[in-house]
């Protein structure tokens, strides 16, 4: 089942929201600079939520796991999918602001640990949304 550009759209906002906290933190630890920190995650809310919507609409165009037997799977390969596209540009952007290489592999390595486990938790949540349920009452 193919979402709509609006569901698209907050699972983007969703999903970036718990994304930058996440990397705030991330960036906090390693740099030991809350400016440096905010200037990271404040930067990825504007590339990610784009790469994460153009994410999502390739994905709609993908036909598999649309069964409930493959949903797993599905949600798996999206989430490696978008950490590859999302490491480059965290790396990038860590780099840019800190201008430290290694700091910067630092931070995009330890959200590889991280971002992966929230993202499949993320889409099985939205999956979750998407069941219909009996109404309540």
């Amino acid at each position: 089942m193919a979402d709509s550009h609006a569901r698209s759209v907050a699972k983007a906002v969703s999903w970036r929201t718990l994304g930058t906290v996440d990397t705030f933190a991330i960036a906090w630890l390693i740099t030991g600079t809350a400016a440096l920190a905010g200037g990271i995650a404040a930067t990825e809310v504007a590339t990610k939520l784009v790469l994460f919507y153009l994410h999502e609409r390739a994905w709609n165009l993908v036909r598999w796991g649309g069964g409930r037997a493959d949903a797993h799977g599905r949600s798996v390969a999206k989430a490696v999918s978008w950490r590859s596209l999302a490491s480059v540009d965290t790396f990038l952007i860590s780099w840019l602001i800190t201008g430290r290489a290694a700091t910067a592999g630092g931070i995009a390595a330890t959200e590889l640990l991280t971002k992966v486990v929230l993202f499949y938790l993320h889409e099985r949540g939205w999956n979750w949304l998407r069941r219909e349920r009996p109404a309540l009452g």
